[in-house]
């Protein structure tokens, strides 16, 4: 399973399941929240792991960029577009 689909699917578990979308917010408000949010992604079975998630995005991103008038694009990139973590919580918000 990629990250993608992971992602996709627990966040559908959880619109679902309001203890568990309880839970994926409270990992929020630890002192480490992208770790504790993987570990709650693996703990649910989902292969979530931090440095994946944070290059996941960037790669995503600049792929995208690299496709787009020949690989060419030199327009700025938009806060938040290339983090899916945080994009992950606002949809689920």
């Amino acid at each position: 399973m990629n990250l993608m689909t992971s992602l996709e699917e627990l966040k559908r578990r959880a619109e679902r399941d309001a203890d568990l979308k309880q839970r994926i917010l409270d990992t929020r408000k630890t002192a480490e929240p992208l770790a504790s949010f993987c570990s709650l992604c693996r703990e649910l079975g989902y292969p979530v792991y931090e440095m994946e998630l944070i290059t996941a995005g960037e790669e995503f991103h600049a792929a995208m960029k690299r496709s787009t008038n020949g690989g060419g694009e030199n327009s700025p990139m938009l806060t938040g577009e290339d983090d899916f973590y945080e994009m992950f919580f606002a949809e689920l918000e």
